[in-house]
């Protein structure tokens, strides 16, 4: 590229790519950081109230976490499989309590570990999220924050570049 383009197109392209990268390593993280507080909160919750398999689960839904939208229903139905093998009661409350823990991780958690990771605010973070799943589905949801992050970086360098030239 920098054969091709002049020195100043070619560090302002340079400029985005190392933000995209760093932007998209922190996400990758966030998304581990949050996957390993899931996996916690429902292994400190199905040991509490005595569900068997409480680590086994525990550790499913922290892998299955990083799989957008099909992860939470594969450690759900996994999850619901082998507790209905020792007592089907169980397994129906434990269907209750994997939803009731889906939405505080949704709503509350996940906003703040992974917008956090990536610089963006939990109302940016969930705005990105709504406007990636309703544009392009799954694949802009899992996007959707990197891009919005990306955005919001070379935003705020132009602003304080801008800023910094009027004074």
């Amino acid at each position: 590229m920098k054969a091709y383009v002049k020195e100043h197109h070619y560090n302002k392209i340079m400029n985005i790519f190392r933000q995209s990268n760093r932007v998209f390593n922190k996400f990758i993280c966030g998304q581990c950081v949050e996957a390993l507080i899931l996996g916690l909160l429902f292994f400190v919750v199905l040991t509490i109230f005595k569900f068997p398999y409480a680590l086994i689960i525990s550790v499913l839904t922290s892998i299955t976490a990083l799989i957008p939208i099909f992860g939470a229903l594969i450690a759900l139905v996994v999850g619901a499989l082998l507790i209905l093998i020792t007592s089907p009661i169980k397994a129906g409350i434990f269907v209750v309590i994997f939803l009731v823990i889906q939405q505080i991780e949704g709503n509350l958690i996940y906003p703040r570990v992974v917008g956090a990771s990536v610089g963006l605010s939990p109302i940016l973070t969930l705005l990105a999220i709504t406007i990636g799943g309703g544009l392009f589905g799954i694949v802009g949801m899992f996007i959707s924050i990197p891009i919005a992050s990306i955005i919001n970086s070379l935003l705020v360098s132009d602003v304080n570049k801008r800023l910094s030239i009027k004074k």
